[in-house]
């Protein structure tokens, strides 16, 4: 008998422990009546300026700048904003919903293109922009919307090597590492998030320029921007909630809303482009490498030694 009430005891001390460790778990149920949110999402002020990357600290140089400002420089432009302030890649999400509309595990999966890591599901659409002189301007899609122990994959159709590693952004640790070699086969691990942490960012360890952002969710109430900023989020149950919004470098904002049965809310939020917030390790103050230097490529050869060729574009 004692033993069977320690084994009952010791069940329901592994259970609370999981509860705490991973929330109570999202329920799928009839929505009845449900309503939904809207709004945009801007940033106020200058748009901050890309980071700038000398393509000659960096391997298979030549390949890379396929994506370079002509001068030598890989410019990550990390804040797409629109004429009227509208910012593209940013996510708003729902807090502690229970239950509600169905919500499918999702893989993240990215490809990787001319050096840059892009979220597979985002269309060429969304990548590519005329400007006010008539040529076609790339905007990196920079966020992909990840769920907490789920897979994640990314497919090399570069014909040259990367290697993806994945940062719990708040902490500035590793959770997931795997080379990348050019290959149609998409390679990958699970993405396993710390009790809190909701923030990862992925580097190729060939190339810091390279970069991309997950941004964790818990039930499938959220949305991620477009060109322009709008968001729609729908099939709410009727209730009280906590609406937050995020984007990569931006302190989050967080909002309470009351979503009306079978109504819509218009919700704005605004971020200042004054208060950028980035780790020590992302910081430009100055160049790493003097702009007078010389551009130099790094190539392999045919044996994989590292051989320079001076003085090329």
């Amino acid at each position: 008998m004692k033993r069977k009430l320690l084994l009952v005891f010791a069940v329901l001390m592994i259970g609370t422990l999981l509860l705490s460790a991973t929330g109570q778990a999202y329920e799928q149920a009839e929505v009845k009546n449900g309503g939904s949110i809207s709004g945009r999402v801007i940033l106020k002020g200058t748009v901050p300026v890309p980071r700038v990357f000398p393509l000659v600290l960096y391997p298979f140089g030549p390949f890379c700048k396929k994506v370079s400002d002509g001068q030598g420089n890989i410019r990550l432009l990390e804040f797409a904003v629109d004429s009227k302030e509208g910012l593209k890649d940013a996510v708003v999400a729902l807090e502690e919903v229970q239950k509600g509309k169905p919500f499918p595990a999702m893989k993240a999966e990215w490809v990787t293109v001319d050096c840059m890591f892009h979220p597979a599901d985002v269309p060429d659409s969304e990548q590519y922009t005329v400007g006010s002189e008539g040529k076609l301007h790339h905007e990196h899609p920079l966020v992909t919307v990840v769920q907490n122990h789920q897979p994640v994959s990314i497919v090399n159709r570069d014909p040259i090597f990367h290697n993806a590693q994945f940062f719990q952004n708040e902490k500035g640790n590793i959770i997931l590492n795997f080379p990348l070699p050019a290959s149609t086969e998409p390679r990958g691990g699970m993405l396993n998030f710390e009790q809190g942490k909701r923030v990862t960012q992925l580097i190729c360890g060939m190339h810091e320029f390279m970069q991309s952002w997950g941004f964790r969710v818990d039930n499938p109430y959220y949305a991620k921007t477009k060109k322009g900023g709008a968001f729609l989020i729908d099939q709410i149950p009727p209730g009280t909630y906590r609406v937050i919004a995020w984007h990569p470098h931006m302190k989050m904002i967080e909002k309470e809303v009351t979503v009306p049965a079978d109504g819509n809310v218009n919700l704005d939020f605004e971020f200042q482009s004054a208060e950028v917030q980035r780790p020590l390790y992302e910081s430009q103050r100055d160049y790493r490498v003097g702009t007078a230097t010389p551009h130099s490529h790094m190539l392999m050869d045919s044996d994989e030694r590292i051989i320079m060729e001076e003085g090329k574009p």
